[in-house]
């Protein structure tokens, strides 16, 4: 089967938008199994639980839900199980310190798959207020406003 080319989005977690100000983002590789990378490309996983946590020089993704594989019979593995990402040496370290001093949240925004192989989009973020919550829905809603005075006004 030859390589597919460009980006195909799987998953996304809009509601890391809603929670959380996005400050960095990483592109990192997934360790899956054959079944996991079926399952995905059915679009069976949920990001809406999950997050990310740096162990031992490793960064790993916890509560990340992989509906099992419906052929995949007994090569099928937990759903729920922590998943190791794939990312340099550097960004790992880099990821690690910010966590740790300034309080940061290491938060998957997407899978997407990129060239035939599940990539990860993982955010540094931090936490959102409710009055932050607020002030963004209401510039959303004032945004859309605009916008449908634009097309009103262009028809």
């Amino acid at each position: 089967m030859p390589h597919q080319k460009g980006i195909k989005p799987v998953a996304q977690n809009r509601k890391a938008f809603h929670d959380y100000f996005v400050e960095e983002r990483y592109e990192c590789g997934l360790e899956l199994f054959g079944t996991e990378v079926k399952s995905m490309r059915a679009g069976k996983v949920s990001l809406k639980e999950s997050w990310s946590q740096v162990r031992h020089g490793e960064v790993w993704v916890e509560g990340m839900h992989i509906s099992p594989y419906e052929q995949g019979s007994v090569f099928n593995r937990d759903p729920l199980r922590p998943k190791r990402l794939l990312m340099h040496k550097s960004e790992i370290r880099k990821i690690e310190s910010l966590v740790a001093r300034q309080g940061y949240t290491l938060i998957p925004l997407e899978i997407y798959l990129k060239d035939g192989r599940m990539k990860l989009q993982l955010g540094l973020c931090r936490g959102k207020q409710e009055h932050d919550k607020r002030d963004s829905m209401a510039k959303r809603d004032a945004d859309r406003e605009i916008q449908r005075a634009l097309r009103s006004r262009q028809k």
